[in-house]
C-alpha cells in the first residue's frame, strides 16, 4: 500500500478535535503506541530512508516496513506494509537474532478518527509535541490523495509547513 500523509506541528489538539467532532467523523477513541525502530545488518535504513517498526498498542503488536519516501507527490509518501504479530517479544527476539538492532522507541498517545476516506490522527508525542496527521492511501501516479488531503486539512484549520521527517527522523535529531 502506498501511504501519503501530511503531518503538522499543532499547538491546539482541541481545536482540530472539536471541528473534527462537529462532522460525520467517526473516532475511534485514544490509544498509547509505542514503537521500537529496527536497522538492518545488511544496510543502513538512515541512508536508505527505509524503517522497521514493532508497534505496541491496545494490547496488539503489528510489524511494519516502511519503504524510501516518494518525491512524487506533494506530501509524505511511501510504501507500507504490515502485518500482525502474535507475540511481540518474540518478534524483537527474532530480529535481534538476524542482526537487527534497537534504533530507538517511539511513545505518543494518538487519537484516530475516520473522515472522508482519510485516516486522521491526533497525536501527542514524548519529547517532541503535538501533530496531526492526515493520511490517505493512495496507488501509483494517483493525484487525488493530495488533493484529498489539502481539502481535508483546510476544512480542519491544520496549517502549517508538512513535516516530510517521521517521528523517528524528528527524535534521533534532538540527540
Amino acid at each position: 500500500m502506498l501511504e501519503i500523509e501530511l503531518k503538522v506541528r499543532v499547538g491546539d489538539l482541541a481545536a482540530v478535535r472539536e471541528r473534527l467532532t462537529s462532522t460525520d467523523a467517526r473516532s475511534e477513541g485514544e490509544v498509547k503506541e509505542r514503537d521500537i525502530y529496527f536497522n538492518a545488518p545488511h544496510r543502513d535504513f538512515g541512508k536508505t530512508d527505509e524503517a522497521v517498526r514493532l508497534r505496541y498498542h491496545n494490547g496488539s503488536v503489528t510489524l511494519t516496513y516502511k519503504g524510501p519516501k516518494r518525491g512524487e507527490y506533494r506530501y509524505k509518501a511511501r510504501t507500507e506494509l504490515n502485518c500482525d504479530i502474535e507475540a511481540g517479544s518474540v518478534m524483537e527476539g527474532i530480529l535481534e537474532a538476524l542482526g537487527f538492532v534497537r534504533v530507538a522507541e517511539v511513545r505518543k498517545v494518538r487519537e484516530y478518527f475516520h473522515y472522508q476516506g482519510a485516516l486522521i490522527s491526533l497525536d501527542r508525542v514524548e519529547d517532541l509535541g503535538t501533530f496531526v496527521e492526515i493520511e490517505v492511501a493512495g496507488s501509483e501516479g494517483d493525484g487525488g490523495p493530495s488533493a484529498k488531503i489539502a481539502t481535508l486539512a483546510e476544512e480542519l484549520g491544520v496549517d502549517g509547513p508538512p513535516i516530510l521527517e517521521s517521528y523517528l527522523e524528528l527524535l534521533l535529531s534532538t540527540r
